[in-house]
Formats: C-alpha cells, sequence, structure tokens
C-alpha cells in the first residue's frame, strides 16, 4: 500500500508516467490548438475579400479541428482523475497538495467550459452570418471574430463573444499547465518531507 502511494512499484509507477503522458499530450493540444486558432484560424480568411467568405473559412476549420480539440480535453480529464487516485495519499499528508489539485481542477473546468462556449459562439456567428447573406445583407467583418463598424448588431455580439472565450481558453489551459508542473515538482523527497511535516507540525 504505502509503496503504490509513493508510486516505488513497478506496476502502479509505469501506470503513472503513463497517465501523466496521456495528461501532458493533452495539455499540449488543449492549449496549442487554442493559440494556434487565435493566431491563425480566425485571421485565415482575411485575404478574402467577401466577409461572408471569412466566416465560412474559419468556421469550416474550427469545425474540423473541434473532435481533436475534446479529445485532448478528454485526455486532460480522465489521465487527470488517474494521476489524482494514484496520489490519493499526499492529499492527506503533504500539506499544500489539495489546495493546489483543487486549484487544477478548477481552472480544467473552467477552461472547458470557456472551450464549450467558444464553440458555441461560432456557431452562432456562422448562422447569424448565413441568415443575413440570405436575405442580402452586407456581412462586413475584419475576421471571423472581429467585427467593424458597419458589421450587423447581431452579428458583432456574438463575435465580440467568441473572441473573449476563446482568449480565455488558453488562459486557463495554460494554468493547467503550470499547476500540473507544481503538483509534479511537489513529488520530489525534499518537498515532500517538508509538506508531511508542515502538516504534521503546523505554525
Amino acid at each position: 500500500m504505502g509503496s503504490q502511494w509513493w508510486g516505488t512499484d513497478g506496476v502502479g509507477s509505469d501506470r503513472q508516467a503513463l497517465a501523466q503522458t496521456v495528461h501532458d499530450l493533452g495539455s499540449a493540444l488543449w492549449f496549442g490548438g487554442a493559440v494556434m486558432g487565435i493566431a491563425g484560424v480566425n485571421k485565415s480568411g482575411a485575404d478574402l475579400s467577401q466577409g461572408i467568405d471569412r466566416i465560412r473559412v474559419a468556421s469550416s476549420a474550427w469545425s474540423r479541428f473541434a473532435p481533436v480539440q475534446w479529445a485532448g480535453i478528454t485526455a486532460v480529464f480522465v489521465a487527470g482523475a488517474k494521476l489524482t487516485a494514484g496520489s490519493a495519499g499526499r492529499y492527506v499528508v503533504q500539506q499544500g497538495y489539495p489546495s493546489l489539485g483543487a486549484a487544477k481542477v478548477a481552472v480544467s473546468v473552467a477552461g472547458a467550459a470557456a472551450t464549450a462556449f467558444a464553440a458555441y459562439s461560432g456557431m452562432k456567428v456562422g448562422r447569424v452570418a448565413e441568415e443575413l447573406h440570405a436575405r442580402g445583407r452586407d456581412v462586413e467583418v475584419k475576421d471571423a471574430s472581429i467585427p467593424t463598424a458597419g458589421t450587423p448588431a447581431e452579428l458583432a455580439v456574438w463575435q465580440r463573444r467568441q473572441r473573449a472565450s476563446q482568449y480565455l481558453v488558453p488562459v486557463f489551459a495554460g494554468a493547467n499547465i503550470a499547476l500540473n508542473s507544481t503538483l509534479v515538482q511537489s513529488y520530489r523527497a525534499g518537498t515532500t518531507a517538508r509538506g508531511a511535516l508542515r502538516r504534521l507540525l503546523p505554525g
């Protein structure tokens, strides 16, 4: 039991290493994909002359990437749950570990929520743009998520919501990576010992 807690048994250690790898790859995909989308996908149609085409190109790219992005997010949660289960003993004796773990869960959930809302906003942008285009309205936009002074109000509001939520995604995904790194560092023998002593001898 003790060897599994500290991760020194062969099988337990290998499983934790695999879970950590899956978690890190999922985190990298989530963060990197979000940044790529903001920097590249949203602006991918900027050279096109028609606003409706700018939105269509970005919407098409995001819809194709969405399953991959959610696979990364799923990996973060599933592997994170495995890592948490494998480190249950630390939550009991190592001071600071529970609060770090709770913070990581919080930013992960917030990041997933921001990702979902960004996707929903993007869907609304595409739908509203198509409706305006079908009615013969001019769909004037700078790019997929940035309106201009001439953008219809019902479209501009969803573009702003999409842009705001898209910027939140890498913030939360990056915070998840940072907190995970801190948790991994707490596995060091010296850090573990200090955390246990602070738990046993508060103040």
